[in-house]
Parts: structure tokens; C-alpha cells; sequence
């Protein structure tokens, strides 16, 4: 039988323990099916600073959480052992040194990983172990960015990079790669060609206003087929009334609404791994962000909790 969160009505929402939905932690339970691990790793941003903090705004954001998920009519936490395994501390002065670190310590899980963030530059790192154990993965990436730019200032690991360096190591099955709310301006006409050169199909934000989510989740569906996936969420896909609190905000986002419906409508794919990063809550508002990125990440669990029945 799985342990399951503190129960809500002896231990009230404000106390108890700073886990994941109060959860409990992986040293707590003899094996998990699922583990919620931070990363406190931001020294990849462009702009913005601050998503070090976001595993612990999410933790918070996470606190009312409740064990039965009616949207998907699953109870994650029952059908599922999911416990917090706390967080993997990467040199925060060393890009390339964090990323060793990040991959090596993803690797080691036999759990299934929603990872929070964090900058998105960790998405590389968790692709390439989720690879070593799955073989090249369908990639349905959320964000307002495509980040799959060759370089920044001459970096080429960066929080702008780490899908086409995918692309580049042989990770990424390229029939099975989407981005999924990108808008705003970009540096020319040719970053859109580029993209497409390696693979990548575009939904806009404006895409998912216009054809609704439930179209644009089966059409996902259908390009991702049975392949192994892997969900990669950065918060700023939201429209900034809806997540202030991130690095690179873009007007004309998502609702949180739409990107809860998109992710629900993805039950029966093949999910391996998540994550969710970019939360920044220094320029947060009432939790709204990280309040949102807990329940993507509720969402999530919710998608491995029905992948085990099926």
C-alpha cells in the first residue's frame, strides 16, 4: 500500500512537512514508483535570475494538493508510490560541471522523475538519462521560446540551447518533437527554418486558442504515438497573468486552464519523465506561479498514475 500525503484533517495545510504536497520523503518509503526531485540550478538564464529558488516555491505551491484528481479520475498518490527526493546540489559557478552532476544523479533514480527546476538549461542532462534507460525519446516541449538557438554570448549551455544539443546527441527521436505555446519576437525568420531543420513541429499559443486544446492534444497524441516521451513544461508557456513569476515572460500565453487540458488529454502516451522549471518566485504574485507549476506537476503524476493501469 502506498504512503500518501499528511492527512489534511489532523495536520493542517500551513504546517506539516515542506514536501512535495506533503508527501512523503524518499528515505521515508522502500521504493517509489515516481519521485519528485529539485534542482536549484538557474546559471544558465538570460535574463531574469531567480529559478534557483523555484523547487521550494513549487514545494509551497504545492501544500493544498489533494489525493484524488477528478479531472483524470485517478488518485496518483494511491495507484502510485510517489515520495520527494529533495533536491541534486550542482555547482552553481560551473555550467558544465552541473550538468555532469544533474545527469549522473538522474541516473541513478529507478523511479520515474517529475523534476522541478530550475532554468531549463537542466532539460539536457535529464533528456540524456532518461535516454540511457528509454532510447531516443518523442520530446513535447512547453514554453513561449523555442530553445533550440546554437548559442549564447558564445555558450552553447545555456537555458536557449538544450534541445538542439538533444537533437545534436542522437537523443531525440526527430519525428516526434513539438513545441507547444511559443510566440513573441525572435532574432529573425531563419530561427523558425532552423528549428523546423531539426525536427521540431510548432503549436502556437494562438494555435491553442484558435483550435482548442483538446484538438491540439489529439493531434499531439498523433504524433507521438507509442514512442517513449518525456514532457519538458517551462512555466513561461503561461501568459504572464497567469505566471509572473518566471525569467523570460512573453504576453499572449497560455491560459493555465489550456495547458492543464493539453496535459490531460495526453492519457496513454508512453510518459518516462517530466519536468517543470523556470518558476522564478521572486517576481511571483499570491503564489500564482508556483501554484500553477505544482499543479502541472500534479497533472503529471496524475499521466504515470494512469500509465500504470493501462
Amino acid at each position: 500500500m502506498s504512503q500518501g500525503p499528511v492527512d489534511a484533517s489532523r495536520v493542517p495545510r500551513f504546517a506539516g512537512p515542506d514536501t512535495y504536497a506533503r508527501l512523503p520523503r524518499l528515505d521515508q518509503v522502500e521504493r517509489a514508483d515516481v519521485a519528485i526531485v529539485g534542482v536549484p540550478f538557474d546559471s544558465g538564464v538570460s535574463y531574469r535570475p531567480g529559478a534557483r529558488f523555484g523547487p521550494a516555491a513549487v514545494r509551497q505551491g504545492s501544500k493544498l494538493i489533494r489525493p484524488y484528481n477528478p479531472a483524470l479520475d485517478v488518485s496518483p498518490f494511491a495507484d502510485l508510490q510517489v515520495a520527494d527526493a529533495g533536491d541534486i546540489a550542482c555547482n552553481p559557478f560551473d555550467i558544465g560541471q552541473a550538468i555532469d552532476t544533474i545527469e549522473q544523479a538522474a541516473g541513478e533514480f529507478d523511479a520515474k522523475l517529475v523534476t522541478i527546476g530550475g532554468d531549463h538549461t537542466i532539460a539536457l542532462p535529464l533528456l540524456r538519462a532518461a535516454h540511457r534507460k528509454h532510447g531516443p525519446l518523442a520530446l513535447l516541449h512547453f514554453d513561449a521560446h523555442l530553445d533550440t538557438w546554437d548559442t549564447y554570448f558564445g555558450a552553447e549551455y545555456t537555458h536557449g540551447t538544450p534541445f538542439r544539443r538533444a537533437v545534436e546527441e542522437g537523443i531525440l527521436d526527430t519525428e516526434a518533437l513539438s513545441h507547444v505555446g511559443i510566440r513573441g519576437p525572435l532574432y529573425g525568420k531563419a530561427d523558425l527554418a532552423e528549428d523546423r531543420r531539426l525536427g521540431f513541429g510548432i503549436v502556437t499559443s494562438a494555435d491553442v486558442m484558435r483550435r482548442g486544446p483538446d484538438e491540439i492534444a489529439d493531434a499531439l497524441r498523433q504524433r507521438i504515438g507509442d514512442r517513449p516521451l518525456y514532457i519538458s513544461v517551462d512555466i513561461d508557456t503561461l501568459d504572464p497573468a497567469h505566471a509572473p513569476g518566471t525569467g523570460t515572460p512573453e504576453a499572449g500565453g497560455l491560459t493555465s486552464r489550456e495547458l492543464l487540458e493539453i496535459l490531460r488529454g495526453l492519457s496513454g502516451c508512453n510518459l518516462v519523465g517530466a519536468d517543470v522549471v523556470e518558476v522564478a518566485p521572486a517576481y511571483d504574485h499570491a503564489e500564482i506561479t508556483s501554484i500553477a507549476a505544482a499543479h502541472v506537476a500534479y497533472d503529471l503524476i496524475s499521466l504515470f498514475a494512469l500509465g500504470k493501469r493501462a
